[in-house]
C-alpha cells in the first residue's frame, strides 16, 4: 500500500509538470484576412444595378422563379459531385470519432492453446521439461496518460479537418447551384435569342419576294435577287447555333441534376423568356464576403489543421505513458483455473521512441505545413476579393454595353416606324422599310445577345459572393 501510495503521489508531480506542447492555433496578425483593405467595401459596389445589402442565403429565389427554384433543389438533392462531397464528409466524422476514441480505455482479450516444450534454462531448471498442453486466457486494459497534450492536438487536427470538409461540402453546393442557374438562363436565352433570329428571317424572306417582284416588273436586277437569296441563306444558317446553344444547356442542366439526358423531362427546354432579378444584384462588403465564401473558411481551417499537426508532432518527441492492468490463467491446459495457474497485474506502462535526427525533422515538416496553409489561406483570400471585383467590374461594363445597345435597338425601331409610316403614305418605297427593318432586327440580335451575357455575368457575381450556406 505504502508503494502504491508513493507511485500515485508521484504520478501526481508529473502530471503536474506536464503541459499541452505545440502551438495554441490563432491567424497571425500579419494574415491578409486581417488587413482594413481586406474588410473594405467592395470597389466596384456601385451603381443602381448594385447594393450593398447583405446577400439573402438562397440567392437564387432572387429570380422569383418557381421553376429554376425546383432545379436547384433537385440538383442539391441528387448532383453526383454533392454525393461525393456528402461522403467525405462522413468519412471526416468518422475520422474525428476514431480519434476521440483513443482517450478512451482499450481492452484487449488473450486466449491460445498450443502444445509445446518449453525451456528448462528460462526456469532455471538443466532438466528439459516434458511436452505439454499450455493455455492462456487474459484479459487486458490500458489507459493513456496525455501528459503532452498528443491526443489533445490530435483531437484539434481532427476537429478542424472535419470543418474544412464541411466547408468543402459548401463549395461544392455553391458550385453547382451556380451551374444549374446558369444552364437554365443560357437554354432560355438561347430560345429568345432564336426567336429574334427566326424574326430576321421572315424579313429576309420578305426582301427576297420584293426583289423577284420587282425583278418581274422589270424595276429590279438579278444581281439584287441573288444578294437577297444569299442574305436569306446566311440568315437561315445562324438557326442552328441557337439549337445547339439550347441543347447543350439542356445536356449540362441534365448531368447537374444527376440524369442522363434522356431522364430530364423536355419541359425544362421550353423556357422562352428568361427570369429577372427582382431587386438590385446585393453584395455586401468585403469582410462580409471573406466570412460568407466557403473557400476561404476551408482555407482557414486547414490553417489549424497544420497547427494542431505540430503539437502532434512534438509530443512524439516524449515519453509515452499508459495505465495498464491485466487478470488471466496462464499454465498447463488442463490446470487453466486452479489457483496456481492464477495471474494479474498493474502499473504504468512507459513507451519511449528516444527523439532522433527524423523525429525532430518530422517537427520541422509539420511547421513548414502549417507556413505553407498560411500562405495558401492569403492566397485564396487574395483570390476571393480579386474574383469578386474581377466579376463586378465586368457585370458593369456588360450592363453599360447593354444599356448603349439598348438605346440602339430604341433608335432603331424609331426608325423602322417612321419607314413603315412613309411606305403607308406613299412616300417612300417599301424596300426602305425593309432596310429600317433589318436594321432594327441586327440590333435586337445585339442585346438579346447582350442580355445574355448580363446573365450569366450576374450567376459569376454570385458565384464570386460564395452565398448559399452561412
Amino acid at each position: 500500500m505504502r508503494y502504491a501510495l508513493a507511485a500515485a503521489a508521484a504520478a501526481t508531480l508529473v502530471l503536474a509538470a506536464c503541459s499541452t506542447v505545440g502551438p495554441d492555433y490563432h491567424l497571425p496578425d500579419q494574415a491578409v484576412v486581417h488587413r482594413p483593405a481586406a474588410q473594405a467595401a467592395l470597389q466596384q459596389a456601385q451603381g443602381e444595378a448594385v447594393s450593398v445589402t447583405a446577400l439573402p442565403a438562397h440567392w437564387w429565389q432572387l429570380y422569383r422563379s418557381e421553376e429554376l427554384d425546383a432545379l436547384v433543389t433537385q440538383a442539391l438533392a441528387a448532383n453526383t459531385s454533392l454525393r461525393v462531397a456528402e461522403a467525405h464528409l462522413r468519412r471526416a466524422t468518422a475520422l474525428r470519432a476514431q480519434v476521440d476514441g483513443e482517450r478512451d480505455p482499450h481492452v484487449a482479450a488473450v486466449a491460445t492453446v498450443k502444445r509445446a516444450r518449453e525451456s528448462g534454462e528460462s526456469f532455471l531448471m538443466p532438466e528439459q521439461l516434458p511436452v505439454m498442453n499450455e493455455g492462456e486466457l487474459a484479459l487486458q486494459v490500458s489507459y493513456q496518460l496525455d501528459l503532452w497534450g498528443q491526443l489533445r492536438r490530435g483531437e484539434e487536427a481532427a476537429e478542424a479537418n472535419l470543418q474544412a470538409v464541411e466547408a468543402a461540402q459548401d463549395v461544392a453546393r455553391v458550385s453547382v447551384v451556380a451551374q444549374t442557374v446558369q444552364a437554365y438562363l443560357q437554354l432560355c436565352h438561347a430560345q429568345a435569342e432564336k426567336q429574334v433570329a427566326v424574326h430576321a428571317l421572315e424579313v429576309q424572306q420578305r426582301s427576297l419576294a420584293l426583289s423577284e417582284r420587282l425583278l418581274a416588273a422589270g424595276r429590279g436586277s438579278s444581281a439584287d435577287v441573288l444578294r437577297a437569296q444569299g442574305q436569306l441563306e446566311a440568315q437561315r444558317a445562324a438557326l442552328p447555333r441557337f439549337d445547339a446553344d439550347r441543347d447543350t444547356a439542356f445536356y449540362r442542366l441534365a448531368a447537374v441534376l444527376g440524369k442522363a439526358p434522356a431522364e430530364l423531362s423536355p419541359a425544362a427546354a421550353t423556357c422562352a423568356v428568361a427570369p429577372q432579378l427582382a431587386q438590385p444584384l446585393p453584395v455586401g462588403d468585403g469582410g462580409a464576403l471573406l466570412k460568407r465564401r466557403p473557400d476561404v473558411r476551408q482555407a482557414e481551417r486547414e490553417v489549424a489543421v497544420a497547427s494542431a499537426r505540430i503539437g502532434v508532432a512534438t509530443a512524439a518527441l516524449y515519453p509515452n505513458i499508459s495505465i495498464g492492468a491485466s487478470a488471466g490463467l496462464v499454465g498447463v491446459a488442463e490446470h487453466l483455473g486452479q489457483p496456481a495457474t492464477q495471474s494479474y497485474g498493474i502499473g504504468p506502462l512507459l513507451h519511449w521512441h528516444i527523439p532522433d535526427a527524423g523525429a525532430k525533422a518530422r517537427v520541422r515538416m509539420a511547421e513548414a505545413d502549417e507556413q505553407a496553409a498560411l500562405a495558401t489561406f492569403d492566397g485564396v483570400v487574395l483570390r476571393a476579393l480579386a474574383e469578386t471585383e474581377g466579376a463586378l467590374s465586368h457585370y458593369r461594363r456588360t450592363l453599360e454595353r447593354q444599356a448603349a445597345l439598348g438605346a440602339a435597338r430604341d433608335l432603331a425601331a424609331a426608325l423602322a416606324a417612321e419607314q413603315r409610316r412613309f411606305v403607308e403614305e406613299g412616300r417612300r418605297r417599301y424596300a426602305s422599310s425593309l432596310d429600317a427593318q433589318r436594321v432594327l432586327i441586327n440590333a435586337e440580335a445585339a442585346l438579346a445577345a447582350a442580355d445574355a451575357e448580363v446573365a450569366q455575368d450576374q450567376v459569376r457575381v454570385f458565384l464570386a459572393l460564395g452565398g448559399g450556406w452561412e
